[in-house]
């Protein structure tokens, strides 16, 4: 199976070493962040720092002039990604023998959510979630998919993967996280991530239900989690606790607003790329789940991109759903993490790679190249060489 690696710009620029170490893997690609989120990250091999701190959301390149006027418009990276860090690296790992494709971080952007609160998802107490923007919102729409075109199609990009492309939620890695002193499971964080904004109000409403009354019915339901009721199987218990005609409804309004939205960004990423450039979504076959991994139908998304990206390291039961609608140029790449101190298992990783494709996985992701230890990367560079 092809594998690819996740990098950051600066894991590269100003380390003349990393593009051969990294095509030294065993990889025949890499995975080049060009917009990402905030982050705090470690360079354990670089020559001029050990830890970057990407202070806010930004594009790893100069923003062309399609934003000049803009209410909503990407930020150019600061200290920590200069000028046009993704071309800079691009081009070394190029130079390299590495295909380089594009990642594209989108619905998740906490500058955004501070500076313009009203883009942010709000949920049934009225609590903003800022690292979070509303897909229901035309103006945040529109700035969604021009962002992915930008940012996915960099000079010799062959491809690109985007992710965050549908709903983010409650459940976010944020500095200092003191949330999980209640266990809210699935059902919990679906009506914890449920957007009480305007649009999404009017969106209810379209769908006969009245936001005032399903936002308190969503209170409602919460009440038994928030006393540490333990009962959760997922989206039966939401249909249990909301009642199954008004969970019906807001799925439905979920599902379509991303989905619309994701063959939105995709049909703009492919209007603005050359022929034969490959598209595929970091996806959740569960529909309703949020985040990174946006929740996703597995044959609506599979009908307009080249595949997706699909989390692996807990196991791979998530590749099924797609693998029944794949076709026969489909990618299904299994997402596996080979950083140790992150909870992955380089030492396990021929084996790992086996069961995905035994569930239908026709490629692999690794992450991240950047992160890992040097012991963890020799782990790869054995299992990649054994294949």
């Amino acid at each position: 199976m092809k594998a690819s690696a996740f990098v950051y710009p600066w894991d590269v620029n100003g380390d003349p070493e990393a593009p051969a170490r990294i095509a030294g893997l065993g990889v025949e690609q890499v995975t080049l962040a060009a917009a990402y989120h905030s982050t705090r990250a470690l360079t354990p091999r670089h020559p001029g720092h050990r830890i970057v701190t990407a202070e806010y959301a930004a594009v790893l390149y100069p923003p062309d002039s399609r934003w000049a006027g803009r209410g909503l418009r990407p930020y150019p990276a600061g200290r920590w990604a200069p000028g046009d860090a993704y071309g800079e690296a691009a081009a070394a790992l190029g130079a390299a023998g590495l295909e380089v494709h594009t990642w594209v971080v989108l619905a998740h952007n906490s500058r955004m959510g501070a500076e313009h609160p009203d883009t942010s998802v709000v949920n049934a107490y009225g609590d903003h979630y800022p690292w979070a923007p509303c897909i229901a919102q035309p103006a945040t729409r529109a700035y969604l998919t021009d962002l992915a075109a930008e940012a996915a199609v960099r000079p010799g990009a062959h491809g690109t993967e985007l992710e965050s492309l549908g709903w983010y939620g409650l459940k976010h890695l944020h500095a200092h996280d003191k949330t999980g002193g209640v266990g809210l499971g699935e059902a919990g964080q679906y009506l914890m991530s449920l957007c009480f904004c305007p649009s999404c109000r009017a969106g209810y409403a379209e769908l006969n239900l009245d936001p005032e009354e399903l936002a308190a019915s969503v209170r409602a339901a919460l009440e038994p989690l928030w006393r540490g009721a333990a009962d959760d199987e997922g989206w039966p218990t939401v249909g249990k606790l909301l009642g199954e005609e008004n969970a019906a409804r807001t799925r439905a309004w979920r599902d379509d607003t991303a989905g619309t939205l994701q063959e939105e960004a995709v049909a703009a990423v492919r209007a603005a790329a050359p022929a034969g450039f490959q598209v595929l979504l970091h996806a959740d076959p569960v529909s309703f789940h949020c985040g990174a991994n946006a929740g996703v139908d597995p044959a609506r998304v599979l009908s307009v991109a080249d595949g997706v990206v699909v989390p692996c390291t807990a196991g791979t039961d998530l590749l099924a759903p797609f693998a029944a609608q794949a076709g026969e140029r489909t990618v299904l790449a299994a997402n596996l993490t080979v950083v140790t101190g992150m909870g992955g298992r380089p030492g396990t990783l021929a084996a790992d790679a086996a069961r995905a494709r035994a569930r239908g996985a026709t490629e692999l992701r690794l992450y991240h190249a950047g992160l890992a230890s040097d012991p963890d990367l020799a782990a790869v560079r054995e299992a990649l060489s054994a294949r």
